[in-house]
């Protein structure tokens, strides 16, 4: 959002041969033997081949970007070759081929030091195609099929083209220390000493909207007593119990504006997790916006969502947390609440809306503008770090209230020794080797250059980022992708665009993806994106989920409207869309995408479920033509014609067109008419009368103008 207008010391087995060693409060650990294991070699290395089917289509590249929704696709001729470069000569004891139809029934393996002089390690004359593995045995850099005779009279057409190779090498060690930007505090420290130090960390972070600092401050279980921690940029705090109640604060946990003369609409960036809390004077202040999550929090007393002063403030998000008294809304233009136990609610202003919330007001959309869901239907609470390692909640159906009411959430806990600890400056190779081990991962505080993609292929990986871990793409990558397995959790990460355009940031699910994954789906959880402001970042796409069954539990995709000088501008942090759904049954609660120029969120999947979006159009169209040609602008969410099912909940966009006011869209949310797809309670604002939305759905709705900023209205829609 544009803010300037509105708004005892433990330890682990020494299992598999690997020493625990004590440091920090956490746990180190030190490899002491080695391990063969078999490694993928090939996969995003340079390609080359013989021939393509096509100019600039069916490239070489494509049989080695892990994807099997793209293949390389040679002309109609024999003989056609394809190589991949590993960089350097290695061992090779594998080959595994995903023929398209179009298949070799005649080829050789052949490897090579200098892609000139040819040794075959494999040949065959009677191949059908499919998926082929091939154990072989050579050594060399280049690798290559060289087929002879096609089994049809097409071309060769590899999905995809993977060389393994076997290699001894230390096991990468799982566990280490956090690193110091993580500060464990714990109750033999006096208070003075804790809030001196949280001090100085709020003094460097408190406006440092887009520094370079990350931190977590860590409170062992215990009871502190007297404490104000006020929390600023890129700063979360964490109790490293089990359950809320194990670390109490007897004091506040405070999010305020006064960096910004009580303004609220900038609090980015920060989170609190884990901990219960006595306020002093009875009421706790957090009063944030976007990306500032407040998760499995014990309030005993109020809750207030805004500033000192009541000034401007700009949504965010609770989840997993009991506040006894009230939850102040009051001038939060929107918020979203899910499985909560909340002692009343207080105010409302445009969109608030309660998932699974006990205590929740009644709906009463459009006035007062509530939008209560008695029971989330499919859930899992995000993992977290604690004393014994990081726990995973079990998934939930048809839930309300908190995971821990009756004892402590289900759920299993993942010891520290099964994560690469991973730090700046750690090579991606690094980190996919450890992922290709069978390490989770787990990223400490700070900024990470990703010069490849991160690939996490195993069912059930935790992927956490602990303070605000960044990961900025070099080259133009895609920062990480998953494979379309069950179960996995990538969590606490922001990823921030870099200055070469990459078509995603996040991938769930290669294209095609078909499995279901019902009974076991992948996460999404307080995973944010950015593009610009702190460079001038450049993607396409932010999010792209091709994955079935998938769970998004609260992302913000932002494309800046402000930031460090020269990183933002419609033709600067280039960015079409936020969020692109393809998989089936996905559900979002709490999504949050903003100033994309495209369709911000795009859903092409049946069956798909939204609980709350907030929304803001680009603020900086130069022109109508501009934006877009042939119609005024794009809607901020677009459910595409070919869906039949479809359901949406407390949806809202507003426009605040400041570079020209005279700037038209024709409507907040566009989706195709049939009795499948159903919208409820939709609303769209003009921001002080900068722009026009002139409809709220399709043209249904009236337009949203004027210097007086009231909405207009959808309840339901058709």
């Amino acid at each position: 959002m544009n803010v300037s207008r509105r708004r005892s010391p433990w330890r682990l087995g020494a299992a598999g041969g690997l020493v625990a060693v004590l440091v920090a409060g956490f746990t180190a650990i030190t490899a002491t033997g080695a391990q063969a294991a078999e490694v993928l070699l090939s996969q995003g290395k340079p390609a080359a081949a013989s021939s393509t089917e096509a100019a600039g289509a069916y490239l070489a590249s494509e049989a080695v970007d892990g994807n099997t929704g793209t293949r390389w696709s040679s002309v109609f001729a024999d003989p056609q070759w394809l190589q991949v470069d590993l960089g350097t000569s290695q061992p090779i004891t594998r080959v595994e081929l995903n023929w398209e139809t179009a298949a070799a029934k005649a080829y050789q393996i052949q490897v090579s030091d200098n892609a000139t002089s040819w040794t075959t390690i494999y040949s065959t004359t009677t191949a059908t195609g499919g998926n082929q593995s091939l154990t072989v045995s050579g050594t060399g850099r280049y690798v290559r099929m060289y087929g002879t005779q096609r089994t049809t009279g097409y071309g060769y057409s590899l999905f995809e083209f993977k060389v393994f190779g076997e290699t001894t090498t230390p096991t990468i060690p799982g566990g280490g220390s956090l690193g110091a930007n993580v500060v464990v505090f714990d109750p033999s420290m006096s208070s003075a000493s804790i809030q001196a130090r949280a001090d100085q960390i709020f003094a460097q972070q408190e406006s440092a909207q887009f520094g370079t600092g990350r931190y977590v401050l860590a409170f062992q279980p215990g009871t502190y007593n007297g404490l104000n921690i006020q929390v600023g940029f890129y700063t979360s705090v964490i109790g490293l119990g089990q359950n809320p109640q194990d670390v109490r604060i007897n004091g506040d946990i405070t999010v305020d504006a006064g960096w910004f003369q009580g303004n609220a609409t900038q609090n980015f960036w920060r989170s609190v997790e884990n901990i219960s809390v006595y306020p002093v004077s009875g009421a706790n202040r957090w009063a944030v916006s976007q990306a500032a999550p407040f998760r499995r929090m014990d309030i005993h007393g109020d809750l207030n969502l805004a500033p000192n002063g009541y000034g401007w403030a700009s949504g965010g998000y609770i989840s997993d947390s009991r506040i006894s008294g009230s939850e102040g809304q009051y001038s939060q233009q929107q918020w979203f609440t899910r499985n909560s136990q909340i002692g009343s609610n207080t105010n409302a202003v445009w969109n608030q809306m309660f998932v699974g919330v006990q205590g929740a007001p009644a709906q009463g959309f459009p006035n007062p503008p509530y939008t209560t869901i008695p029971a989330t239907p499919v859930i899992r609470e995000k993992p977290y770090l604690y004393n014994g390692g990081v726990f995973v909640p079990s998934l939930q159906s048809n839930s309300s209230g908190v995971s821990w009411a009756n004892g402590n959430t289900p759920g299993s806990t993942i010891p520290l020794s099964q994560f690469y600890v991973a730090k700046p400056g750690d090579s991606v190779a690094t980190i996919n080797a450890a992922l290709a081990q069978g390490l989770n991962l787990l990223f400490t505080p700070g900024i990470y250059q990703i010069n490849q993609t991160i690939n996490v292929t195993r069912a059930n990986t935790v992927v956490l980022g602990l303070g605000y871990a960044t990961l900025i793409p070099v080259g133009g990558v895609t920062p990480m992708q998953v494979a379309d397995v069950d179960g996995v959790k990538i969590a606490g990460i922001l990823f921030d665009a870099g200055t070469t355009n990459s078509a995603n940031l996040l991938v769930l699910g290669p294209a095609g993806s078909n499995a279901n994954h019902a009974a076991n789906p992948s996460t999404v959880q307080d995973v944010f994106f950015r593009i610009g402001g702190y460079v001038a970042g450049k993607a396409t796409n932010s999010l792209l989920v091709n994955s079935n069954n998938a769970i998004i539990d609260h992302i913000w995709a932002w494309r800046a409207d402000h930031g460090n000088a020269g990183t933002y501008g419609w033709t600067i942090n280039t960015a079409d869309s936020g969020l692109i759904v393809n998989g089936q049954n996905v559900t979002a609660y709490g999504l949050f995408v903003e100033h994309y120029q495209k369709y911000e969120v795009q859903w092409n999947g049946n069956g798909g479920r939204t609980y709350f979006l907030q929304n803001e159009k680009p603020y900086d169209p130069p022109t109508q033509a501009a934006w877009r040609t042939g119609a005024n602008g794009y809607a901020a969410y677009k459910v595409a014609d070919s869906v039949t099912t479809h359901e949406a909940w407390g949806m809202g966009s507003y426009c605040y067109f400041n570079v020209n006011p005279s700037i038209h869209a024709d409507r907040g949310f566009e989706v195709p008419v049939n009795a499948g797809v159903k919208l409820h309670n939709l609303l769209t604002v003009s921001l002080g009368g900068n722009g026009v939305i002139d409809h709220v759905v399709n043209n249904t709705g009236g337009p949203a103008q004027g210097t007086a900023t009231v909405p207009s209205y959808v309840v339901n829609f058709p």
